[in-house]
């Protein structure tokens, strides 16, 4: 059959706007950026071929200015099965292109850029830049060429308009988001703790804080997160009596130095109770847990005696090791995670007396939404959901905050039908009233809702749960094959929000001014990408 006339309709795309398989084509013009001189930014190159014809294989490379580095990678599509909108009682239809859901959506980014594209689908690469060093105000351009084989290149281009401010590191506010090591292990197959585990934790480290992460999970012992996990013990237990232990805390030391190595510069210690209820001791193992060999019955208590004595001994050579890595001041400790209702409150009042007694030097911090947590003390830092965060910041209780599969609808999240645009509102939201950080649970959880069973996350990414688990919530990032992580369009629009925190932060703006005066919660906010684009271009032309 002859090969059909090239006919490709091309066009840029801001990063707050998903581009579907099903996108109509645009007229295309250059797109217009504003940012500050160290501050990294993104846009997409779309194209369709006109109908009826052939498929065709492309390519893509982008070129930027002397001393900018530039990343184009392209965009693959995971299959959601249902709408995540209508939960929460919300009759908010508040999704992108409500037609395309149920359907494929665009997500999960690859450095892999040959893809073949039929006529009838809209394709993407996704393009990041952060200017060089020595960036000075000014405008500069940016090119993205489509390479269709057998054609000509197809040239896209992106004026960026550099402003005279140069963003400062975030302080006062640290993010977190559990990061799953069982996860790596089982999807390379790795046994804990192998030299192999070490390099492809250091790769998704590496990731984590790059984009804007300065906290991370310490599984001291193995994380009582969300059902029973394969061991992933940091702390190698002998038994050497009864009631007596010998711990060692060697690879403990290696996670911290490598997480330092790639600027982590705070710790979350492992949850020292059972999640959900505060019952029981957490499952800690013989060894690293070769055998799954328990230090005592899965039902033993909380407050049990045997366990007193293991936290009372845990707890002061814990002390020591923060001590000796100068961390104490920069590390996160829980009770357990999600008590609700008085039975939990109950227990958790329990644990947490439990701790001052064995660790009176211990802060800690959970998340608990229910206000009279926070009313009543009973942990030093909580961390409410985004749905009850503001009554928190009205009555003056100093919070961190979280969300977790929802609330949805209207609300702020990163789902994967949560539009781009409100993702990208996180920054300005965090910043609107004086929380002091963000916790999420789902960085790399790539298993069965609450079991070991790994599952392909390319392919659901609700943990087969939904209704109950949204899909997008899961995870953040996709399990590479070169023992490196595929990066999602979600995780990148969330970690350049966290730059208009910076922006704001430089620029010492009152929480009272009135740009705020629409950030009314995490609820009711601009949800349009023009109001932002034009709040970011008032605050960069201050300088």
């Amino acid at each position: 059959m002859a090969a059909n006339k090239l006919n490709v309709n091309h066009w840029l795309v801001y990063k707050t706007e998903r581009v579907f398989l099903t996108s109509a084509p645009r007229k295309y013009k250059p797109l217009e950026l504003d940012v500050a001189r160290n501050e990294v930014f993104s846009f997409q190159a779309a194209f369709r071929l006109s109908d009826g014809m052939n498929p065709i294989e492309f390519n893509a490379e982008v070129e930027a200015p002397a001393g900018w580095s530039a990343r184009i990678r392209r965009v693959g599509h995971v299959p959601v099965r249902h709408r995540n909108a209508y939960m929460d009682g919300s009759l908010e239809l508040d999704i992108e292109n409500g037609g395309a859901i149920p359907g494929y959506v665009p997500d999960a980014l690859f450095d892999d850029l040959m893809t073949i594209v039929p006529s009838g689908e809209t394709h993407t690469y996704w393009v990041t830049v952060a200017p060089g060093a020595k960036t000075t105000k000014g405008t500069y351009k940016v090119s993205v060429r489509l390479l269709p084989k057998d054609g000509s290149p197809i040239a896209m281009n992106a004026r960026v308009i550099v402003h005279d401010v140069k963003l400062k590191p975030r302080k006062d506010f640290n993010i977190t988001h559990w990061f799953y090591a069982d996860s790596l292990l089982e999807w390379y197959r790795l046994a804990p703790f192998e030299e192999r585990f070490w390099e492809i934790a250091t790769n998704y480290v590496r990731d984590y804080a790059k984009h804007g992460l300065d906290t991370i999970y310490v599984p001291a012992f193995t994380p009582p997160l969300d059902g029973v996990k394969r061991p992933t013990q940091l702390i190698k237990v002998k038994k050497l009596g009864a009631e007596k232990w010998s711990l060692d805390w060697a690879d403990v030391n290696r996670w911290i130095e490598l997480a330092k190595s790639e600027g982590i510069t705070h710790f979350e210690w492992v949850h020292p109770f059972t999640q959900w209820g505060v019952k029981n001791a957490i499952r800690i193992y013989e060894g690293q847990g070769e055998g799954e060999k328990l230090l005592w019955p899965v039902e033993t208590g909380a407050c049990s005696n045997i366990y007193r004595k293991f936290l009372k001994q845990y707890c002061k050579e814990l002390h020591a090791f923060l001590e000796k890595h100068d961390i104490l001041d920069k590390s996160f400790f829980h009770v357990s995670d999600e008590p609700h209702g008085e039975e939990h409150r109950a227990n958790y009042v329990a644990a947490r007396n439990l701790l001052l007694e064995v660790a009176p030097w211990m802060k800690t911090m959970d998340a608990l939404s229910e206000i009279e947590y926070g009313r009543s003390h009973l942990t030093d830092m909580p961390v409410p959901s985004i749905r009850i965060a503001c009554e928190y910041a009205k009555e003056g209780i100093t919070s961190w905050c979280y969300y977790c599969c929802g609330p949805r609808g209207p609300f702020l999240n990163r789902l994967l039908d949560t539009p781009l645009a409100k993702i990208a509102m996180h920054g300005f939201l965090f910043y609107r009233w004086p929380f002091k950080g963000f916790l999420h649970w789902g960085f790399n959880y790539w298993f069965r809702s609450q079991t070991r069973e790994l599952i392909d996350v390319y392919e659901t990414q609700d943990g087969y749960r939904w209704p109950g688990w949204a899909y997008g919530d899961t995870c953040m990032v996709y399990p590479g094959t070169d023992g490196k992580p595929v990066d999602s369009i979600r995780w990148e629009v969330f970690s350049e929000s966290l730059q208009d925190y910076q922006l704001l932060q430089t620029l010492k703006i009152d929480r009272g001014s009135a740009l705020f005066k629409r950030l009314v919660s995490f609820k009711e906010f601009p949800k349009d990408a023009a109001w932002l684009r034009k709040a970011r271009k008032q605050l960069l032309s201050r300088a």
